[in-house]
């Protein structure tokens, strides 16, 4: 019996595998089940990924139409990927007048999808990869996200993740956080100190962890790895710092 995907964070993980070196896999990013980008020069592919080519994905690759779409960010091309042998002509032609590009990736151990992801300055007709010519391209993550792409309620390395992140890091080095490190990443503290939700409790001269607050960690491990090891770049300076070096001079 062939082997064939029967869920689509399967999918999306062999296809991830299977990308030529010169591409990074966003996962869960800019609204797409995963976001292509080429190193070269940051061109951007969106691609939703589904086990059947049906209206529904179509519609979600889609852009919205609204006037709201001719200044939005978005990806240089859209993609929809199915499983080799998910594609019927008629949706397939329907995705070509649409400017939707249909990958279809084959199981195995030596999985491979068509067509070839475009290589610059390649297919200017237009006829594999419509290019959209966004208004500006998607905005992307400090970090490659650690997380599974295609599942039904994905975790998300968004801007305010990071910063969040790095709260909970701060948090770990100094044994509290002050409203000064909440304003230094740009970061609404409200929701953090509401008694309610019991992120953080109140402890002088800020707030220490409380019972409730989101394990940063677990959520996306090699996230945290990278922004910890970074601490000493992005952390809120000590004013006491610049006393002693004033001493010492």
């Amino acid at each position: 019996m062939s082997e064939t995907f029967t869920r689509e964070v399967q999918l999306c993980s062999t296809f991830m595998a299977s990308l030529p070196e010169e591409w990074v896999p966003y996962a869960e990013t800019g609204g797409f089940d995963i976001l292509l980008v080429r190193r070269l020069d940051g061109f951007q592919i969106g691609v939703q990924a589904k086990l059947r080519l049906n209206a529904k994905v179509i519609r979600q690759a889609c852009e919205t139409g609204g006037p709201g779409d001719l200044t939005a960010p978005g990806p240089d091309c859209r993609a929809i990927l199915v499983p080799q042998g998910a594609v019927g002509d008629d949706m397939a032609e329907i995705c070509r007048m649409l400017g939707l590009t249909v990958m279809a990736l084959t199981p195995g151990q030596r999985a491979a999808f068509t067509p070839d992801l475009p290589r610059p300055k390649q297919d200017g007709a237009g006829t594999v990869w419509f290019e959209m010519g966004p208004a500006r391209r998607l905005e992307l993550p400090d970090h490659v996200p650690d997380v599974e792409a295609g599942v039904p309620a994905p975790l998300r390395l968004t801007a305010w993740k990071i910063k969040a992140i790095r709260i909970a890091v701060t948090l770990e080095r100094r044994g509290v956080v002050l409203r000064d490190d909440f304003k230094h990443h740009k970061i609404d503290m409200r929701r953090w100190i509401a008694p309610r939700i019991g992120w953080l409790i109140r402890q002088e001269p800020g707030w220490a962890r409380g019972p409730r607050l989101p394990d940063f960690r677990a959520q996306h491990p090699r996230n945290w790895a990278q922004i910890e090891a970074a601490y000493e770049t992005w952390r809120r300076p000590d004013p006491r710092e610049g006393t002693v070096a004033k001493s010492a001079g």
